[in-house]
């Protein structure tokens, strides 16, 4: 069971779902676009991607999915959340639309659309700890920043002396796009992730 290729979902409600696919199976996973609870069942990780966390939130809550991923997400599922799902997984966002609601997962206070509007988007190289070689090339699109973590999150990276990735326990999350780049080495240090917590025996 541990040998064969991890089973991964793509939170398909909006945002970049299929880029995250594509990086999924290149890092050697089987990749699902995950939209509904039953979907939600029969993966073993799960991506949540970026667009507009204020829309995510309120279609997850729509699609029935909230509940059952919050719950999964507590019972470790291994996730992992880029820009707008960065938001998602933060326990406190600090500035919250109205009604605008988190999965949860990560104890850190997130800051959304820290780094700009939509046109001050950019690249830049990240080094991110547990992805080994050259720094990985982040895309920041409107993209939020950690302004501050507990005790039980580990920061990853930091760009310009703000937190850009955290990690606690199966929960994974990056200010950035890896998923933009053609560089998956963020996506497989989740695909191992799964895999070391399938092999645990947790799920």
């Amino acid at each position: 069971m541990s040998n064969e290729a991890p089973v991964i979902g793509v939170l398909a409600l909006q945002g970049d779902v299929r880029e995250h696919l594509v990086a999924l199976a290149a890092a050697d996973a089987v990749a699902r676009a995950v939209r509904r609870p039953d979907e939600l069942s029969e993966v073993d990780g799960l991506v949540v991607p970026g667009g507009e966390s204020t829309t995510i939130s309120k279609l997850a809550v729509l699609f029935g999915v909230m509940e059952p991923l919050r719950a999964r997400v507590r019972d470790g599922l291994p996730v992992y959340g880029t820009c707008a799902g960065m938001i998602m997984l933060a326990d406190k966002i600090l500035d919250p639309r109205s009604g605008q609601e988190t999965i949860g997962g990560i104890d850190m206070i997130v800051r959304r659309n820290a780094f700009g509007r939509q046109n001050e988007s950019f690249e830049a190289a990240v080094g991110v700890k547990g992805v080994e070689g050259d720094p990985v090339e982040g895309v920041f699109i409107r993209a939020p920043w950690v302004e501050s973590v507990g005790a039980g999150a580990e920061v990853l990276a930091e760009h310009g002396g703000h937190i850009v990735a955290v990690r606690q326990g199966n929960a994974l999350a990056t200010s950035f796009h890896p998923e933009l780049t053609g560089d998956h080495r963020v996506h497989r240090l989740f695909v191992d992730m799964v895999r070391a917590d399938r092999a645990a025996g947790s799920l």
